[in-house]
């Protein structure tokens, strides 16, 4: 018999339809489902689908590729602990001390599995005291279990690229760019106000010039031409005036915003600069260089352009309404009759321009992504023979773009002839009241000709206004997808006040260090001490966690429990550049900047001399191929150093780390790269080099980390031996393991490489 709970403050939940048919008969009245999960890896972590359905009463699950529900009532001392590692999830149900069942997930699963974690540890609770009051939990997405924000259904997470708030308030936070150019923007306001009252002055002279001689000259009066180049004089010189103060005006406003489109991809750039690995590893590098580039292109275009035009037609709006007043009121209140349906319209369609700008924008990066991917990787394409398949994806990009702006096409066709058309209605409405206001003799044939022609730039400048609707939503668009970088914080952040750092000596304390990377736990309880100029060896298998330490102690990543110490501080204490520059890294996979081999090796110290340049890459065993090259230290590189071969670009990385002449150093696999023979000069060159500084090596050749002073052995993100390579061997522990097991393949590979030829084979040689 289960137990009863007073479970109205537990949530209730739909199960998927398969699994509803199948419990319905196994639930007992009363009983309530209140989670589920579905385990998606078996026993042999094989992707097959699994069943694990929490209720008020029981545990039930059915194992992947099984149809037989198992069940466990709901005991005070059931538990069900959840972990991660490497990639994998792990949830076990005890009871005491017996592990009674495991079921395995990929770490996608995770959200859900802690949610099923704290709501089963609520239900030991109500076991342990059904009178206790729990707090009803937080809703949360059935499909990624993201808790739900407060008074709300929608998930975050999987609604991320439905449209938030109106971005058109981002244009407005461009201000802080333009505040060092107050005076010449207000310099191209007074501009823009002064040409666009010349530009009035020629349909004002047409009243004289109709009333005043044409009209009466119609009726036999004489002309006055002294009248006449009076007014044809003001409509010379008003012309004139105009073009002047608007060439004056485009070219000053086009300076300026050039200079806050330059200082906005600056500061983007700066402010990427600034940020965690951990940002750049959730990114794409298409979708960022977007950004910055084509974005902030978009942004000056607004501003030098369409936002000066923009300016212009309200003064010419403002100032021809005040004018038309002035001449007629009843006459210029005929003029506003499409006013509020067009006002209507531009309400209307900004929304959906602004949705359909930002899925453009977020289209145009996935084009973009696939260059950058491709690109750089165009080797690997070609390897692989793979051309169609990427030229299928771009093309497949580029029709998603396509269709996104056929949508917003769709939109704009039908928005601006219809603007057009309105105005047309009103224009009409004009002639019909001016000619009823002249056949009264209400008005002048001067002031309706005058009227007419104010009425038709009138309608021109609001015609131009609506179609500025489209360009500012393209502009704010850009300028939200380009404060969303603006406005991330850096997971790793810098000292408000660092420590001064003068010199390091390279002590180097670990203490109950953990990590964990999303979901994923990585390292966790680490804790050892590094002495100043000690070499250390950090060992284990793949996905052990060597180079997640070695990035905390580089401070790319933080450290979510414990601290790492360097000389005794935090290292959360320096400065991140102060701090970086004493420390000399090699990567797994060198990387080189497109330029010579003297301007890679000088990277980290751009002031290095020639001799010191050359001196570091003799050290690194680099000096001899560098001298084989047609250029020398001026050979190209090419992109990504693709001109030369791993162990040359492996060797010339190695160069730029013992340039700077770093405190600490760290060697991430910097031999995997190369060939025995190399791999021994470099060993000699490291030998000399490690004397005095503090080293941390990672490698994968066990043979290579003899001469480390200790070796720390890790597996699955904790410590499991620490010693030297003899004591550790005399130990037969997991250092012994991974020492034989390579020494197997040794083997293996030597008697592969020296093994006969059949004669079939040496034929076909």
């Amino acid at each position: 018999m289960t137990a009863r709970l007073p479970t109205d403050s537990l949530p209730d939940t739909t199960l998927p339809a398969g699994w509803a048919e199948a419990l319905k008969p196994l639930l007992e009245p009363g009983e309530k489902v209140s989670s589920w999960v579905a385990p998606d890896l078996d026993q042999n972590l094989h992707f097959v689908p699994g069943a694990l359905v929490l209720t008020s009463a029981r545990l039930l699950a059915r194992a992947p590729g099984e149809t037989d529900w198992l069940a466990w009532p709901l005991t005070p001392s059931l538990s069900l602990p959840h972990r991660d590692h490497a990639g994998v999830g792990t949830i076990e149900l005890f009871d005491g001390p017996v592990r009674l069942a495991c079921w395995h997930h990929t770490l996608g699963m995770t959200p859900a599995v802690r949610r099923m974690s704290d709501l089963f540890a609520t239900l030991q609770k109500l076991i342990a005291d059904p009178n206790l009051h729990i707090e009803p939990p937080v809703a949360a997405c059935p499909a990624c279990g993201t808790p739900f924000a407060p008074d709300s259904d929608e998930c975050a997470v999987c609604n991320e690229d439905a449209p938030g708030p109106s971005s058109t308030w981002a244009l407005l936070r461009l201000a802080r760019f333009a505040r060092p150019y107050r005076t010449h923007l207000a310099v191209g306001f007074l501009l823009t106000l002064m040409s666009t009252a010349a530009s009035l002055v020629p349909p004002y002279l047409t009243m004289p010039l109709m009333d005043k001689i044409l009209i009466p000259f119609q009726n036999g009066q004489p002309i006055n031409y002294d009248l006449v180049a009076l007014y044809l004089t003001g409509l010379v010189v008003s012309a004139l005036l105009a073009w002047l103060l608007s060439w004056a005006r485009t070219y000053l406003l086009a300076w300026v915003s050039e200079r806050i489109g330059a200082g906005l991809r600056t500061t983007t750039f700066t402010h990427l600069q600034t940020l965690s690995l951990q940002y750049f590893g959730g990114k794409r590098t298409g979708d960022l260089m977007a950004r910055i580039g084509s974005e902030t292109d978009r942004i000056n275009l607004f501003l030098s352009l369409h936002l000066l035009d923009f300016a212009n037609d309200v003064l010419m709006i403002v100032m021809t309404a005040a004018i038309l007043l002035s001449i007629d009121p009843w006459l210029a209140l005929t003029t506003l009759v499409p006013l509020p349906l067009i006002m209507w319209m531009i309400n209307i369609v900004r929304g959906r321009l602004r949705h359909g700008f930002e899925k453009v924008d977020r289209a145009w990066a996935d084009v973009t992504n696939v260059l950058a991917d491709t690109i750089p990787g165009i080797r690997v394409v070609k390897a692989f023979a793979q051309e169609h398949r990427e030229v299928a994806r771009f093309r497949d990009a580029n029709d998603r773009y396509l269709s996104v702006n056929d949508r917003i096409n769709k939109v704009w066709a039908l928005f601006a002839p219809t603007v057009t058309f309105l105005t047309e209605i009103g224009l009409l409405v004009v002639w019909i009241f001016g000619i009823s206001q002249v056949a009264s003799s209400t008005i002048t044939v001067g002031v309706l000709a005058a009227f007419l022609a104010y009425i038709g730039r009138f309608y021109t400048r609001l015609d131009s206004m609506s179609r500025i609707v489209s360009h500012t939503q393209q502009a704010a668009a850009g300028a939200k997808r380009i404060f969303d970088i603006l406005d991330h914080v850096s997971s790793v952040p810098d000292a408000q006040r660092p420590v001064p750092l003068e010199r390091v000596e390279g002590n180097i304390e670990i203490r109950n260090a953990g990590f964990r990377y999303g979901s994923r736990v990585v390292l966790r309880n680490v804790s050892f001490n590094i002495g100043a100029g000690e070499m250390i060896g950090l060992v284990g298998h793949s996905g052990s966690g060597k180079s997640s330490l070695v990035n905390l102690i580089c401070r790319f990543y933080d450290v979510t429990e414990g601290g790492i110490r360097v000389d005794g501080v935090d290292i959360r204490s320096f400065s991140l550049t102060a701090y970086r520059q004493n420390i000399g890294i090699v990567l797994q996979e060198p990387y080189l900047f497109f330029g010579t081999i003297a301007e890679n090796i000088a990277y980290g110290k751009p002031e290095a001399t020639r001799e010191e340049i050359v001196a570091a890459a003799r050290a690194a065993r680099a000096h001899e191929f560098i001298l084989r090259l047609p250029q020398g230290y001026d050979s190209l590189v090419g992109e990504r150093g693709q001109a030369l071969s791993g162990g040359e670009r492996q060797r010339i990385s190695i160069a730029r780390a013992l340039l700077i002449d770093p405190r600490i150093l760290i060697l991430d696999e910097a031999t995997s790269s190369v060939d025995t023979t190399t791999e021994m000069e470099i060993q000699e060159a490291l030998d000399n080099l490690i004397q005095g500084r503090t080293t941390i090596a990672i490698a994968h050749r066990l043979s290579t980390l003899r001469k480390a002073d200790r070796l720390v052995v890790l597996d699955r993100g904790q410590i499991v031996e620490i010693g030297q390579h003899e004591e550790l061997l005399a130990r037969r522990g997991a250092y012994y393991a991974l020492y034989e097991a390579q020494n197997q393949k040794n083997e293996e590979d030597e008697v592969v490489v020296s093994a006969p030829k059949t004669t079939d084979q040496v034929n076909h040689a």
